[in-house]
């Protein structure tokens, strides 16, 4: 048996961003930053990867500090670097579910839907 599953609730470190396809497919992404237990540590960062319609409510909605939790997997995205022909890799986790936890309250940009707590994909 295996299991590739993850679960987080941190900050957005920057607003979520939107790309629209011309095949109708939506891909959107940001990251979060979340604390571990001891309060001197430093934040885990986390790059997010989000499709269709999970994708265009992250769009809308997550700005830069809004508290987010997320369940997903994680996928190594691999490459081969441009300028120096060296193989790169970096973990991201593939968002299968988004909870919007900000409260209208905390938000400061207005934009946020108090009625709507969630998306999947």
């Amino acid at each position: 048996m295996s299991v590739n599953s993850v679960h987080l609730v941190g900050r957005a470190g920057r607003d979520a961003e939107v790309k629209f396809f011309e095949s109708g497919s939506v891909k959107g992404n940001f990251t979060i930053a979340v604390n571990r237990i001891g309060k001197n540590d430093e934040p885990d960062w986390f790059e997010l990867e989000l499709w269709g319609k999970t994708a265009e409510i992250a769009g809308n909605y997550v700005k830069k500090g809004h508290l987010v939790g997320i369940k997903g997997s994680l996928k190594i995205d691999s490459w081969t670097d441009k300028t120096t022909g060296a193989a790169r890799s970096k973990p991201v986790i593939r968002v299968e579910k988004l909870d919007l936890l900000t409260s209208k309250k905390d938000s400061e940009s207005g934009g946020y839907n108090g009625g709507y707590t969630g998306a999947e994909m």
